[in-house]
């Protein structure tokens, strides 16, 4: 059987709870695919769907943004869902421009809100 395709799931401080309610309404979907995140949303996603076995790699300010751009680089990530806070500064903002230029150059969907999240998980259902 062929590797499941990979999701990353990042969401900034105030989005943290939205992104664990968006993963346990789509628990079941998210079960067939490879699931990575970013070090506290990887832990919240974790508690809120123990079903899943969420990869976590660092938190966002510290690398995880730029672990989950280089897994795109190399074609390991093949959707990103990062719920994005549009209203509080981000002292890593260049991590997360960064991260969704690469997703961008990589032609990856990519939501950064839980309606757009919701369109693209339903579409790419594994």
């Amino acid at each position: 059987m062929a590797n499941p395709k990979c999701v990353a799931l990042i969401a900034h401080d105030l989005k943290k709870d939205d992104m664990a309610a968006f993963a346990k309404a789509n628990e079941a979907v998210l079960a067939g695919w490879k699931v990575v995140a970013t070090g506290t949303t990887g832990g919240r996603v974790q508690e809120a769907c123990p079903s899943l076995d969420v990869i976590r790699l660092k938190s966002g300010p510290l690398g995880g943004d730029q672990q989950i751009g280089a897994m795109i680089a190399t074609g390991d990530v093949h959707m990103l869902i990062f719920f994005i806070d549009p209203l509080s500064a981000m002292p890593h903002d260049v991590d997360v421009k960064a991260l969704t230029r690469l997703a961008t150059v990589y032609d990856i969907p990519m939501a950064l809100n839980r309606a757009t999240a919701e369109q693209l998980i339903d579409f790419n259902h594994p």
